[in-house]
């Protein structure tokens, strides 16, 4: 009987992993196109999550199902249960194991984000502006910087002098940022990269990723900057490196021109109309002077 039963339960672990093994898989098509390396790595351990988390809710689900249909008490019996005191050896496995699956998944985790190349807050201000430049040296290419205000991100490239509301980037090369925001914190947020970096007034900040799908995608800013931060987006257009060093040169031809500004605009119709939304708004940064203001906002 005890062989019966530890054959039905190993049946059962293996039918459960395979279906958790499955939605895992399937948790890769909840995100958005993996359009950089990054976006690979946090893809991985995000489907082991759901992978872990599926096998556990199967297991806790399968337990509670099969106590309630094969271990229900009958309909006129009000006895007591059997007195059952502690089990060692069942307390030490169901402690040992969330203990293990917790450092698992710790380890794990660490791994990707040590393979990310992710700095901590300490490291950005002691480490961040040494690996930028020892890294662009290698390169010979200065970082981007990006710089946000409320409510526009605007994009210099110090090499060929220009400046730009539409982030271009080469695939399959390592794009390094210098990130500044001039008034309050903003985030610096790709979804299809996986990637994002909150942008802390009065500090510059390195940060750096590989994309590797060309496309056009989109930059939005994930903290809550005022009243118009939901307006604060700009396109993100990946190519090849042929293509970007054709916009870089066209890019530098042109004669710098006041970009388009969502949130100044609105702003400025709002104040127009003398009509007062009862409390206060900051007013938005003026519209940044660049070579390049991009198109219309789109997304692939």
């Amino acid at each position: 009987m005890k062989i019966r039963t530890i054959l039905i339960l190993a049946i059962a672990a293996i039918v459960a992993a395979v279906i958790s093994f499955w939605v895992g898989q399937q948790a890769y098509g909840w995100m958005p196109p993996q359009a950089s390396a990054e976006a690979v790595l946090v893809d991985n351990l995000f489907s082991f999550l759901v992978t872990i988390g599926a096998f556990i809710f199967l297991g806790v689900s399968g337990a509670i199902a099969y106590s309630v249909l094969f271990h229900r008490a009958g309909k006129y019996d009000t006895s007591d249960g059997p007195p059952i005191e502690g089990n060692i050896t069942l307390e030490v496995v169901w402690t040992a194991i969330p203990f293990a699956l917790v450092i698992w998944i710790a380890a794990y985790s660490f791994q990707i984000y040590d393979q990310m190349s992710i700095l901590g807050p300490m490291e950005h201000v002691h480490m961040g502006m040494a690996t930028a430049a020892a890294v662009n040296q290698d390169a010979g290419e200065q970082p981007i910087e990006v710089l946000a205000r409320q409510w526009t991100w605007e994009f210099r490239y110090p090499d060929q002098n220009i400046s730009s509301t539409e982030l271009h980037l080469p695939s399959n090369q390592r794009a390094v940022f210098r990130l500044k925001s001039e008034d309050v914190i903003h985030g610096f947020f790709i979804p299809a990269f996986r990637v994002k970096q909150d942008v802390i007034p009065g500090q510059e900040i390195t940060f750096e990723f590989t994309p590797i799908r060309e496309g056009k995608y989109r930059l939005r800013d994930s903290q809550y900057s005022g009243t118009y931060f939901a307006a604060m987006q700009a396109d993100v257009v990946v190519e090849s490196p042929e293509d970007y060093r054709q916009w870089l040169a066209q890019a530098a031809a042109q004669t710098p021109m006041v970009a388009y500004n969502e949130a100044f605009e609105d702003y400025s119709k709002a104040t127009a109309k003398d009509v007062s939304a009862g409390w206060k708004t900051v007013p938005p940064a003026p519209p940044p002077l660049v070579n390049y203001s991009g198109s219309p906002l789109t997304e692939e």
